[in-house]
């Protein structure tokens, strides 16, 4: 398990995840910091301003002194509303009002640095404790108090603010903390999805290997669920669902040709041995060896047929496609020379041939030699089959980039449940493998191998006592 590609996508996943939510949380803390501290001194100087310009105007126009109470009352006020600190002095330095309830303080002197920064840059905020009047550090600004009398300008005292910086932080941690609270529930929520997701990625893979697992015993009959996906793994299941029927069906045709060629050379052999050990122990008289010796022969070169058949398929099978296409021969001259070749055999029983083939030359693409081997198989099967006195009739034509080479039979046709076996290795349609002494089965499955290497195609039909097959070949 622990080396599992589920697991493994699961913990990439998982680090993706974390390190992306942890730059993520990293940038958003430091952004929110600062967009805490730029809105806090935006709201310090905006209130510092305003109750620099509150003061002023009161002193100025309604005889309101630094000193009375009535002005610790309004900075109070101010404070309770924008949550700052405020402090005024004369000019020099002496604290005369303050927003403290308690007036705590009143009378107190505010170093000369923080009156010349004030007086300087009005408005910027240090971290500073004025000179130990605050217990704790804070952010500060300050900003002189000017009234102008007859054109002239003078200072009356100063005005500064302060923030706690413990409440400052907590405000801004409040905001951090919601953002991350949402952040681990978020990935919580990923986390569990990448891992349904990625479990359910890794079942139909799990599944192939177990159905691997029981191809490795020899049982094909395994299959990978189908769970209706159309993504890669859906498609990577249905091949190989394909890929194992394939397997099961060539498991199959093996079994298959494993007994038929077990059948095909135990019949001969046991007719070989058993005339031969007739001969030897004196069981067959002298004046009948002759006759069995004969049928020796026949089975023998049965056999040597048959092995000949076998050796064919295996050049066949592994012949190169794109190199038997590269040849070009007359199909029609094929033809003709395999109709005399089969001269013999058909006068022998007697059969008309009809043949209709084009006095010019049909120029088609493939192995000449193999497909012979096509007309030959299927002029000899015809001929095998035709009645005594039947007919044989050969035709050839082209139409449009195809030419196609049909040879049609009399005689009794052939049964629809025998027609999709007729290709198979070692299928005779009598169904007496002993009574077909010639054949070994395997003419119709060359003629298929031989058109499959071609990419032709074979087509057969059988009815009204008739039996045709056609196939194509390329016209060059």
């Amino acid at each position: 398990m622990k080396h599992s590609i589920y697991l493994r996508n699961f913990v990439a996943t998982a680090l993706i995840v974390l390190m992306s939510f942890t730059i993520l949380g990293s940038l958003a803390t430091v952004w929110s910091y600062r967009r805490s501290l730029s809105d806090s001194r935006s709201a310090m100087s905006s209130t510092l301003r305003e109750t620099a310009r509150f003061v002023t105007t009161r002193h100025l126009y309604s005889g309101l002194e630094l000193v009375d109470l009535d002005l610790s009352i309004w900075l109070a006020f101010i404070s309770g509303v924008s949550g700052f600190d405020l402090l005024v002095t004369d000019e020099d330095g002496v604290i005369s009002a303050c927003s403290d309830r308690e007036l705590s303080y009143m009378g107190m002197n505010v170093p000369e640095s923080a009156l010349s920064s004030a007086f300087s840059d009005p408005g910027s905020v240090s971290i500073s404790s004025l000179g130990q009047i605050f217990p704790e550090i804070r952010r500060v600004a300050g900003m002189p108090l000017t009234v102008t009398v007859d054109g002239e300008t003078f200072i009356s005292g100063f005005l500064f603010i302060s923030s706690d910086m413990a409440s400052f932080r907590g405000a801004w941690r409040q905001f951090s903390g919601v953002f991350v609270l949402i952040a681990l529930n978020v990935m919580a929520l990923t986390f569990v999805i990448s891992f349904v997701a990625t479990k359910k990625q890794a079942e139909p893979i799990n599944e192939m290997s177990m159905a691997a697992r029981h191809f490795a015993r020899g049982d094909f009959s395994a299959r990978v669920k189908d769970t209706g996906r159309y993504d890669e793994i859906g498609q990577l299941a249905q091949a190989f669902n394909a890929m194992a029927v394939s397997l099961e069906s060539a498991e199959t045709l093996r079994r298959d040709f494993i007994a038929n060629l077990s059948h095909e050379l135990k019949t001969p052999m046991t007719v070989i041995d058993g005339f031969a050990e007739g001969i030897i122990d004196g069981t067959i008289p002298p004046e009948e060896a002759a006759r069995y010796l004969s049928v020796i022969s026949s089975e023998t070169k049965r056999l040597s047929r048959l092995v000949g058949s076998m050796l064919d398929i295996s050049k066949l099978q592994s012949a190169d496609a794109a190199t038997v296409l590269k040849n070009s021969f007359d199909i029609s001259e094929v033809v003709r020379l395999a109709l005399l070749s089969m001269e013999g055999k058909i006068e022998s029983k007697g059969l008309d041939v009809e043949a209709e083939l084009p006095e010019e030359a049909v120029m088609t693409r493939g192995d000449k030699d193999s497909i012979t081997q096509v007309v030959y198989n299927l002029i000899d099967n015809a001929t095998k089959f035709s009645p005594q006195g039947g007919t044989i009739r050969l035709e050839l034509w082209k139409q449009g980039e195809r030419a196609y080479v049909s040879v049609e039979n009399s005689g009794d046709p052939i049964s629809e449940d025998e027609m999709p076996h007729i290709f198979e290795r070692f299928h005779k349609a009598d169904k007496s493998r002993s009574a077909d002494r010639e054949g070994v089965g395997l003419g119709l499955y060359i003629v298929k191998t031989i058109l499959d290497n071609h990419n032709e195609d074979i087509f057969v039909t059988s009815d009204d006592g008739k039996t045709k097959f056609v196939f194509t070949l390329t016209v060059i």
